[in-house]
């Protein structure tokens, strides 16, 4: 009967955010609520709940100072160079501008907001694709895969999805992906050189004269000029590597080092206390809508754990796999990630399905951390679902058919999910 009700409550959740009846912020929140009180868990409700928030309280700190953190090195100017020397590199060469679309996206996409990536690279690179006439659908499909790659970044969403809902360490789920999204930018590269070289057999090279070369850097412009701070780029680029090296090598816990980077970074390029609260108050949409996502989970991930629900829902699972189907599991969990999260919003799979397929696993000896890596790799087609906002931005911007969009990028991004999941497997860190 437990089993049946926790079902129930996923149903009832994915289906009440899909259909957009209730926003997966306020779903998380009710919907367990209500479920716990008809499985006479009424009396431990508030406990239960703050038991989840607790254990989510340095995820949510974490994400809150990292957005603020790469909101400023935008607003600083800290990627401008790179749009610039990309730019000038490319010229007029087809091969070079595919390349150079994915080395932009993979590095403006650093900063995990898929919207600001898009801006980024589709202002910078549309006017090259319609000078040359290069294929209109190459320029956002080269976005799309390559932001689903950096996406992976504990601040961009998925990771801390992930993490939040099978109440894991951040860090430990992200930092054994780091080889495997340096696998997988090398084939966006491999992709981004095929789709190039075709181009370039069909249109050949252009040349571009000095002033046609600054009018296309103008337009790749997407921040005010006033806030630019490039006196200050070697020392956003050292913090920026600090931050970085600080991170993969485990110095101190995720939030603590996000906080003291924030802190320096805004401290630096903006000391007047007026403009502090202009960029804080510029980035807070992004921030209030994340944060408050984790912590509205943590309600969820409670009732759902302290319930025993998930339990209970994972060995009617176990049930029903077949037992030579166990050592595979996280392999099954990184493939089935792919229609799951094209066909569910990221909220519904990470905080609905996962920690059902994550008990399940734990009885075939899989950690938890492992199964949040492998339902990681899916990404690249996720960003491909009409249940992503912010792919429709990417759309209107490249200014194409989002069907045709998805026609031609769908058998790319399932190359790359299988590739990333190749490599994954190569490395050990999903089994």
């Amino acid at each position: 009967m437990l089993a049946i009700m926790g079902f129930l409550m996923v149903f009832l959740f994915m289906y009440l955010i899909m259909t957009k009846k209730l926003s997966a912020l306020i779903a998380l929140m009710i919907i367990p609520a209500v479920f716990a009180v008809l499985t006479g868990h009424a009396g431990d409700l508030g406990e239960m709940s703050l038991e989840g928030i607790t254990s989510l309280a340095p995820t949510g700190i974490m994400l809150l100072f990292a957005i603020l953190y790469f909101g400023i090195m935008i607003d600083a100017g800290l990627f401008d160079p790179i749009v610039n020397r990309i730019l000038k590199a490319v010229k007029g060469d087809p091969t070079k501008i595919v390349m150079g679309t994915a080395a932009l996206a993979l590095v403006v996409s650093l900063d995990g907001d898929g919207t600001t990536s898009y801006m980024i690279t589709v202002s910078a690179f549309f006017p090259l694709y319609q000078r040359l006439k290069i294929n209109p659908l190459i320029l956002p499909a080269i976005a799309v895969m390559s932001v689903s790659l950096t996406n992976m970044v504990p601040w961009g969403g998925p990771t801390a999805r992930a993490a939040a809902a099978l109440n894991v360490d951040v860090g430990d789920v992200f930092v054994p992906l780091i080889p495997t999204m340096i696998g997988g930018a090398i084939w966006i590269f491999f992709t981004a050189f095929i789709m190039g070289r075709r181009e370039k057999k069909r249109l050949g090279v252009v040349t571009f004269d000095d002033a046609e070369q600054r009018t296309l850097q103008q337009q790749a412009a997407t921040v005010d000029a006033s806030l630019k701070r490039p006196r200050l780029l070697w020392v956003n680029f050292a913090l920026t590597v600090l931050l970085m090296f600080g991170l993969i090598k485990g110095i101190m816990p995720l939030p603590v080092l996000f906080m003291l980077a924030f802190a320096v970074a805004i401290t630096i390029n903006y000391p007047n206390l007026k403009q502090q609260k202009e960029r804080i108050a510029d980035h807070a949409g992004n921030v209030l809508a994340v944060v408050s996502l984790v912590f509205a989970a943590g309600i969820f991930t409670g009732i759902l754990s302290g319930t025993k629900m998930v339990d209970a829902m994972a060995n009617s699972l176990i049930s029903v796999i077949p037992d030579a189907w166990g050592p595979a599991f996280s392999i099954i969990v990184a493939v089935t990630s792919l229609p799951f999260t094209f066909f569910m919003s990221n909220d519904a799979y990470y905080f609905g399905v996962l920690p059902i397929l994550a008990e399940a696993a734990a009885s075939y000896g899989f950690s938890a951390t492992e199964i949040a890596r492998a339902s990681l790799l899916g990404q690249p087609v996720h960003l491909l679902s009409p249940l992503v906002p912010a792919t429709y931005l990417l759309v209107g911007m490249s200014k194409v058919d989002f069907g045709e969009f998805q026609r031609f990028t769908i058998l790319w991004a399932t190359g790359t999910a299988f590739a990333v999941i190749a490599v994954a497997i190569v490395t050990g860190i999903i089994f």
